[in-house]
């Protein structure tokens, strides 16, 4: 699992390779994934209970099913699976990364299934990447919208949810939240630092025979940077020390 050519078993089980576009997608599908507050309690409140660093590998995971589902429909795949890369760098220390910024002159097309859900996924990363630079102890609650189009988009759907509930009791087992939420300051203006959570890494999520301890972990997000092309990716900085 050292870089993003291999898809994972998990997913090739899901039929998300190559399978036809033939999921719903109407105005009231996409206004409920723009704005998925409402409903979502019970995920919310479970997606609270990860940290940071789990929260972010989560993220990096759930785009994977989406860049996947697309690869082959869409060329904006390519700077998909570059963000990818970015979310696991950022794991492994954030001043190495630019933001993912996305469409902020809102001129990119998101009409279709394809360009829309893509669209609506990288506006949710961009959100998640912003509030984990920040240091935002409201990171978790973004998260919904990309669970609720990763599982939307896929064509067997057990398959997902499956691996999704075993996730995050994995994750709130290995990277509990320390924080409780009941006490938060709604302006979001406090700052949690999350540079001491342990690193996660990709075969946390999609290695069946991983076994998860911090050194393996480490050892696994080292190999994934050391075999990605540094230059060829934007959202990489490699340039910056460490801090």
């Amino acid at each position: 699992m050292r870089n993003l050519n291999n898809v994972p078993e998990v997913i090739m089980e899901s039929k998300s390779i190559g399978h036809p576009i033939n999921f719903k997608w109407t105005k009231k599908k996409i206004n409920k994934l723009l704005d998925c507050v409402e409903g979502n309690i019970e995920l919310e409140n479970t997606l609270m209970q990860i940290n940071h660093k789990g929260s972010i590998g989560l993220t990096a995971a759930l785009l994977e099913w989406i860049y996947w589902r697309f690869t082959g429909y869409s060329q904006a795949t390519h700077d998909t699976k570059k963000r990818i890369e970015a979310l696991w760098c950022s794991i492994n220390n954030r001043e190495q990364t630019n933001p993912l910024l996305f469409d902020t002159d809102f001129e990119i097309p998101a009409n279709g299934p394809v360009d829309g859900a893509l669209w609506i996924a990288l506006m949710n990363v961009r959100m998640i990447d912003a509030r984990y630079r920040k240091g935002s102890y409201f990171l978790q609650n973004d998260l919904v919208g990309l669970v609720l189009l990763a599982r939307h988009i896929t064509p067997k759907k057990k398959i997902f949810d499956n691996w999704f509930s075993q996730t995050i009791s994995n994750l709130t087992n290995s990277h509990p939240n320390t924080y409780k939420t009941d006490v938060l300051d709604e302006s979001d203006e406090a700052v949690y630092d999350s540079s001491n959570e342990p690193v996660i890494s990709r075969e946390f999520f999609f290695d069946s025979e991983f076994q998860y301890t911090v050194e393996a972990s480490e050892n696994a997000i080292h190999n994934f940077i050391d075999n990605l092309d540094l230059k060829a990716n934007s959202f990489l900085n490699f340039s910056r020390k460490a801090s």
